[in-house]
């Protein structure tokens, strides 16, 4: 025998009953099949909703039933030949007569016992089996109507009634000794011996299904649904949740216990006992495998089968020196919850005996609470016990599978990733058979904590990163049209997927955390009605908070480069050129580094010194391996190279520094740049990144442009103020012309001072064949004493810049 049960999604439309048809012709024997079916989607609730309304009352109830009515009826029209309609529809109206009777019993006494809801409530499945029953028969099936009611013994415990085994058995079993047909059971309802009716519960039809398996020993049960078996994660919540192909017992009633929905752990326990093998397909994907559910999953699977959880939990802490080595304490407390009828979800006790903690649901958790003390009044008024803590608004996460316990590391692959997106458990539990580790998080974490332990399981080569991009400007825009690029080979070859979440620039920004489009970046942030203030947009991305997430900086904006703090808060990396921050007050460096390092984030800004070159990933592998910095010596502005290598008796020092704008090697504002201020940053953060303390106001900056220069009050007078330099400027250029050497803007520094300063180098110093935008850094240290360590290349531009940024994003893979 075979008993397929199909849920009510599977029965919840004319297409949908048309496709288990042909589920069933595919039935090699059907004559040896059981088809047990479920009201139609979402009637049993509307037969409750129903029966309340008639309580209160309210002659509505009478319109939402006429409704019920008329879909039946439709689902006849359209299921069942023309010629076979008129008595299904007839009885039909005798069912319907027969329950308005009862409804109007109910809106007369405004009484609703559990009896009649049981009566009313099993019309759902009398109905849908009925329809079902001819629907078969039409398609050429032959089959036989099979009445529960008439089977399936209970005791009068209605809305959930306990089932006398042995009586339900033995009818079952004398029944299909003489049957010889499919036969359809409708699911949920049965009877008591006086004739009454009524229902099994929550998953009743699965019961049902369980019930008729176990007393026809099947080979199997087949529980239809409309999911392509067992996931390993809600797909609703993680979107890339894949099917399981097979899972043990065990695991599925773990699975299930902490909140997967595809079964319902009691009612199949007729099936566990029994052996029979379960399997849950999807209706709508007939051919898929689904997931086989057995005493045993095979050895050598993954460690880790699926990721469930449960929302919407309170944790109650009971704790005091009053409760060490004090025996009947834990008998006592949970005493008071069993008696107050309180389901305990999940226990965590320190071993000092000191503490113990349980999880309820949000709803028990006052009720728990006040049970509690009642409970321990006396220790609690005499100070051995500490006021009951309370924290609401929690979910239970939990990770099933049961080879975990020959797999070292799980815990530790589980929190380290937990801790690098910010997550914080509240407690943890984990039995003995090490079948599942549960811990408790706060609610708003719970969509990010299924995502990034399910990358790191069953996705662990695939990584979405969510990027919340600050400045579309040249830089970014560089950089939005390399990703877009590489898009293919990131995932195909590195595995990582990078997701645009929130996009601003200096008018306006956007968020979504489905994913905005790179290319459709401008139009988005035209449409958007949301001005741009980097405050908001912090509370905004924090407010989403998606795994992974990556705030990118390309502006050079002083408020956007004071604002990572909080970001990196709440475990965000930060990637950025800009320099506001890595050279601004030593404070804040030191407190960015020392929040990046206790939230496990990354801030990353190696463009702020050479671009795209490792310039300060070079000095942090120096200094990490023990190598002491005395000497720093560089080129550091490669916009002050293209100058000094462009400049010509053809082209003035106005117009070369007007191509550097135009050519996007310039800060926004070229002044920064002719002041030496920017490299006066970049000298500053390698004496930081050096382990030196040096504030700005240190760094002297000896200016070879005169000060009117930078007293210009826009960029058009800085133009004019530039070109009544240009035949000063002209002279020097022809004496280094003349004497074979090369002008450089250097900065220094000497482990005590940093300088800035417009130099000349013959032919024999590395700086001399600096070429376009070139950058140069020389590091003079304990092991490269004599000949320093060189980096150089490309300094300035936005491809070079954008591509480094690129490369730190990339870099936060791992």
């Amino acid at each position: 025998m075979k008993v397929l049960k199909f849920g009510g999604t599977s029965v919840g439309s004319i297409d949908s009953i048309k496709q288990v048809i042909n589920i069933i012709k595919s039935e090699k024997n059907p004559a040896k099949t059981v088809v047990v079916v479920s009201a139609f989607s979402g009637v049993t609730d509307q037969l409750i909703e129903v029966s309340q309304l008639a309580e209160i009352g309210s002659e509505i109830y009478l319109e939402m039933l006429k409704g019920i009515e008329n879909r039946h009826i439709q689902a006849v029209k359209e299921l069942i030949n023309p010629k076979n309609q008129s008595g299904l529809v007839a009885n039909f109206k005798v069912m319907f007569n027969e329950l308005e009777d009862v409804l109007h019993g109910v809106f007369l006494l405004k009484e609703l016992s559990a009896k009649s809801l049981d009566y009313v409530a099993s019309f759902g499945e009398r109905l849908s089996s009925l329809i079902i029953t001819d629907a078969f028969i039409g398609a050429g099936i032959e089959t036989s109507l099979v009445d529960a009611r008439h089977q399936i013994r209970t005791d009068r415990t209605f809305n959930n009634a306990r089932v006398n085994v042995a009586v339900t058995e033995a009818n079952i079993q004398a029944y299909y000794k003489k049957n010889k047909n499919l036969t359809v059971v409708p699911g949920f309802i049965a009877s008591t011996d006086r004739g009454e009716v009524t229902t099994l519960g929550r998953g009743g039809s699965d019961y049902t299904a369980a019930i008729y398996a176990a007393a026809l020993n099947a080979k199997v049960l087949e529980i239809w649904t409309d999911v392509d078996g067992v996931l390993t994660a809600n797909p609703k919540v993680v979107r890339r949740a894949i099917p399981i192909p097979q899972l043990s017992y065990d695991e599925a009633m773990e699975l299930s216990y902490f909140g997967a929905k595809v079964i319902y752990p009691p009612t199949i326990q007729p099936a566990l006992d029994r052996g029979i093998p379960i399997v849950i397909k999807n209706t709508f994907n007939a051919s898929a495998p689904g997931t086989r559910i057995t005493a045993e999953a095979p050895m050598g699977e993954a460690p880790v089968k699926g990721i469930t959880s449960i929302s919407n939990i309170s944790l109650l802490t009971i704790s005091g020196s009053g409760m060490v080595g004090i025996s009947g304490t834990s008998m006592r407390f949970f005493g008071a919850l069993g008696r107050n009828k309180i389901s305990v979800i999940l226990i965590s006790q320190a071993s000092s005996e000191h503490s113990i903690t349980i999880a309820v649901t949000d709803k028990e958790s006052e009720r728990a609470k006040l049970a509690i003390e009642e409970e321990f009044e006396y220790e609690l008024q005499s100070g051995k016990i500490d006021p009951i803590a309370i924290e609401q608004k929690q979910s239970i996460v939990a990770i099933v599978g049961q080879n975990m316990r020959n797999t070292p590391g799980i815990a530790g692959k589980l929190f380290s990733v937990l801790g690098r997106n910010g997550i914080n458990i509240r407690a943890i539990a984990q039995g003995t058979s090490e079948l599942n580790i549960s811990f408790v998080i706060d609610k708003q974490d719970e969509s990010k904590a299924l995502n990034v332990i399910h990358e790191s399981f069953f996705l662990s080569n695939t990584k979405v990163a969510h990027i919340y991009l600050i400045g579309v400007g040249l830089v970014g825009k560089t950089l939005v049209k390399q990703i877009l690029k590489q898009q293919a080979y990131l995932k195909d070859k590195l595995g990582l997927e990078l997701r645009l979440a929130a996009v601003s620039n200096s008018k306006k920004m956007a968020f979504d955390a489905e994913g905005i489009t790179w290319e459709d970046i401008a139009n988005v942030l035209e449409q958007s009605k949301q001005k741009a203030d980097i405050d908001k947009f912090a509370k905004e991305v924090v407010n989403l908070n998606l795994r992974n997430g990556i705030m990118v900086d390309c502006t050079a904006d002083d408020v956007v480069g004071t604002s990572y703090k909080a970001f990196l808060e709440h475990s965000i990396a930060v990637v950025t050129p800009n320099k506001v921050a890595a050279s601004g007050p030593y404070a804040l460096y030191a407190e960015l580094n020392r929040v990046a390092q206790k939230r496990g984030a990354r801030w990353l800004y190696e463009t702020n010194v050479g671009a795209g070159l490792p310039v300060l990933s070079t000095l942090s592998d120096l200094v990490k391996s023990g190598d002491q910095i005395h000497r720093i010596e560089a080129v550091l502005s490669g916009t002050m190279n293209f100058i000094f290598n462009t400049v010509s008796a053809k082209m003035p020092f106005s117009n070369t520094v007007k191509e550097a704008k135009v050519q996007g090697y310039t800060e926004p504002d070229p002044r920064i740049d002719l002041s030496g201020k920017d490299v006066a940053r970049k000298i500053l953060i390698l004496a930081r990144e050096a382990g030196y303390k040096l504030e700005f106001d240190e760094v002297e900056i000896v200016n070879f442009l005169p000060g009117k220069v930078f007293k210009t009050k826009d960029i058009e007078s800085l133009w004019t103020a530039l070109e009544a330099y240009d035949a000063e400027f002209d002279v020097l250029r022809t004496r280094i012309e003349k004497e074979k050497k090369k002008l450089r803007l250097v900065a220094s520094f000497d482990g005590k001072a940093a300088k800035v300063e417009l130099r000349e180098f013959t032919q024999d110093h590395p700086f001399y064949n600096l070429e376009g935008s070139d950058s140069i850094v020389l590091f003079y240290t304990d092991r490269y004493h004599k000949n320093p360590l060189v980096v150089k290349g490309a300094g300035a531009g936005a491809e070079v810049t954008a591509a480094g940024v690129f490369a730190d994003i990339i870099r936060l893979r791992n």
